[in-house]
């Protein structure tokens, strides 16, 4: 069976398996670049990375709309609960859980995690998921380390990976992941939505599939991808 990944932008995926709808950090509401709003957005269970204000995005509006379940670490889980949100679950980094859908892993993230208030947001944090006999990688904000490799040990259908440089990883250093992990497919994320982070996907992906074995999907907002 497939799971079909959508990208809205930035770092906000949606993926569908035929048990669950899982978003992962659903910035959309002043995102220059989502091709849809927020009041749109289904979901069964929120992924929220970090505290960042364009990564925990919507997720109180989607979360007490939908009914959806946030999982989170334990520090963002206490921020939502204040938010009046009652269905979380608190995981943290190398700490894995079996839902109804399948298996997610938190992994490590070199980041920061300041809530939208100011206030502690815990660690970073990337996710591997296990759904369906699929097995992706997303990365979320981080930059380069060499525990990738570990994760690559997995063999990893997908992996997500930001190359918008400043904040993140660049390029050069999403090629270096890239080696580390050897995933079968690569999408490109945390791009184009501002100034600072703009990047030309499609020469990074040409030299991504010159220097790996790894196939690049560029994909535009909006688009889904069978996995």
């Amino acid at each position: 069976m497939s799971v079909n990944a959508t990208w809205y932008s930035h770092a906000c995926f949606l993926f569908q398996s035929q048990k669950a709808k899982l978003l992962v950090d659903p910035f959309i509401t002043g995102n220059p670049l989502a091709p849809i709003t927020a009041d749109k957005l289904q979901a069964d269970y929120i992924l929220v990375s970090h505290g960042h204000g364009d990564h925990v995005g919507d997720t109180v509006a989607i979360a007490k709309r939908t009914g959806a379940t946030v999982i989170s670490n334990f520090e963002i889980q206490n921020w939502m609960v204040a938010q009046g949100l009652t269905k979380v679950h608190p995981q943290h980094i190398g700490g894995g859980f079996d839902y109804p859908w399948g298996r997610v892993k938190l992994t490590l993230a070199l980041h920061g995690s300041a809530l939208p208030d100011g206030s502690y947001g815990g660690s970073p944090c990337g996710f591997l998921f296990y759904i369906d006999g699929k097995k992706i990688y997303h990365a979320c904000d981080t930059g380069l380390f060499g525990d990738m490799k570990l994760i690559g040990e997995e063999g990893i259908d997908l992996a997500i990976l930001p190359i918008g440089d400043n904040f993140t990883m660049g390029p050069e250093d999403a090629l270096r992941a890239v080696k580390l992990i050897a995933p079968k497919r690569v999408v490109p994320i945390h791009y184009n939505t501002f100034d600072v982070i703009k990047q030309d996907p499609a020469a990074w992906a040409a030299r991504v599939e010159k220097e790996t074995k790894t196939q690049v999907a560029v994909m535009k907002p909006g688009d889904t991808i069978a996995v």
